[in-house]
């Protein structure tokens, strides 16, 4: 029964590996093979192929998708001409801005590929510091869903809605904390894949390491091994969340230093494929689907897009008292740079940018995120609004200015809306307004209220330092809002 149980997997093995060689073009098989060559050198021979175990982070967008692919393929490969093949550990980091669409299409392909049936292939997900088996339909944990939104709103009021601030820094900042666990768990990996372009992987080296010298953790021209770097970023983001949340945060337990560090090798050069009609093929086969939500930009390692552009539009209209269009349009400006820089083709940053065309477009659009906004946080249109204005920070400076602006029936409980603040005793009507208008408990309210906002602060701030070295930025044409004069604005994002 076993043999035959194993001759019926070894043909549904060689099937998928055809049909999924049938999707590649000639360049691809080309790129494949020397994939494959540059495994087999990694193990030290194809004898030794066998006793190979990677690790590879999968985000669920398009082109980490097809790196999988050209790893699966490379793993069936090898098992069809060689008497073993290596063993592989694939990894997602789930966060709240994962959308159910990023999820839909990582189990797709992990169909697609035979991924989830095959004992040569773990499919794994970190959930709040948790090695957890990948399930698309497991919601999010509680601790991971709560710890996003009190990041995302801490880090905003103290930095007036920055994009970075609020969303990719967590990614940054845990992605140190997620390699370090996948790597460490169940015995270990011996090679971790590379998939990004180098500029990026540099970017976000060269981010670390000048935050790292910022704080006093890195000498000027200490080089540290890419293990080594992961263990220091893992501490520096240790010490972000306690500077954001204080004293009192606890963290995930810390991972003791490994004895044996993997090697990390970068295949970016082979599964990249600059021709998106080249791979179109190969998308199809593993079910690819682009979500409605995300500009064709996107990875899910980020915020998501219309989120941002989302936030840039309220900016506009509550806090310059410009049109919702205007903030969407500067947007827009950022997108497009972003997918020309990412070698989309023009149609399909046409077909991006269209959707906000006309006034029906941009309320569907408006709508999405503001549903997205609280399914993912939690987090009303309001209180996106009044963390934009950051009302409670050096001491509640511009608490009245934003009640005058947004909420003029509360003007007259300015008084004890500071007493609130400053942890004395106020009416409960004033407390429940402060935490449904914010989203934050009143712990949070008064730290926030005893802090100083960040850019009036020095580079000895981590959350200063963290933003200061933001590796994505771009400039973008914008109206003053007291001049009405066009000028040039520093913006961050994916």
């Amino acid at each position: 029964m076993s043999e035959t149980h194993d001759q019926a997997m070894k043909n549904v093995y060689h099937q998928v590996l055809q049909r999924l060689l049938g999707h590649l073009s000639i360049a691809q098989k080309t790129a494949l093979h020397q994939l494959i060559q540059r495994l087999i050198v990694a193990a030290g021979g194809v004898e030794r192929i066998g006793g190979l175990r990677i690790m590879m982070a999968y985000g669920g967008g398009k082109d980490s998708s097809h790196a999988l692919a050209f790893m699966r393929a490379a793993q069936l490969s090898i098992a069809a001409r060689a008497p073993d093949t290596f063993a592989l550990r694939v990894a997602t980091c789930r966060h709240a801005g994962m959308t159910s669409a990023v999820l839909g299409n990582i189990q797709r392909t992990y169909h697609a590929l035979f991924a989830d049936d095959d004992p040569r292939v773990e499919v794994l997900v970190v959930d709040d510091h948790q090695v957890l088996a990948f399930d698309a339909k497991a919601r999010l944990s509680m601790a991971a869903s709560n710890a996003n939104r009190m990041d995302l709103l801490m880090a905003g009021h103290l930095t007036t809605g920055d994009a970075r601030a609020m969303f990719c820094n967590s990614c940054y900042l845990n992605l140190a904390d997620f390699y370090r666990r996948i790597i460490a768990w169940e015995g270990g990996v011996d090679l971790v894949i590379c998939t990004d372009p180098p500029a990026e992987q540099a970017r976000y080296l060269a981010w670390g390491r000048r935050v790292l010298r910022d704080v006093g953790l890195l000498q000027g021209g200490e080089a540290l091994r890419e293990g080594a770097l992961l263990e220091q970023f893992d501490s520096l983001g240790h010490a972000y969340y306690q500077q954001l949340h204080g004293d009192n945060y606890q963290g995930a337990e810390p991972l003791p230093s490994q004895a044996a560090e993997p090697r990390f090798l970068s295949i970016h050069d082979l599964v990249h494929t600059p021709e998106p009609t080249k791979s179109s093929l190969l998308t199809e086969f593993l079910g690819f689907r682009f979500a409605e939500l995300a500009f064709a930009f996107s990875e899910s390692d980020c915020a998501n897009p219309l989120l941002m552009a989302h936030m840039r539009g309220l900016r506009a209209q509550f806090v310059h008292n410009r049109d919702y269009r205007d903030g969407i349009d500067e947007y827009l400006q950022l997108a497009e740079a972003m997918m020309q820089r990412k070698g989309m083709p023009a149609g399909l940053i046409e077909q991006a940018l269209a959707a906000y065309e006309d006034e029906a477009g941009l309320k569907q659009r408006r709508q999405l995120a503001d549903d997205f906004s609280q399914q993912a946080y939690g987090l009303s249109e309001a209180q996106l609004v009044c963390l934009l204005f950051t009302p409670f920070v050096n001491q509640g400076q511009d608490l009245e200015a934003f009640l005058r602006r947004c909420h003029p029936g509360m003007l007259v409980a300015l008084p004890y809306l500071h007493k609130a603040l400053r942890g004395e005793p106020a009416p409960e009507p004033v407390l429940q307004w402060l935490t449904d208008i914010s989203g934050l408990p009143s712990q949070a309210l008064q730290r926030l209220y005893g802090m100083q906002r960040a850019d009036s602060l020095d580079r000895s701030s981590l959350i200063v330092s963290v933003r200061a070295s933001d590796p994505d930025t771009s400039r973008i044409r914008s109206r003053d809002p007291r001049t009405g004069k066009m000028t040039f604005e520093r913006v961050s994002g994916r």
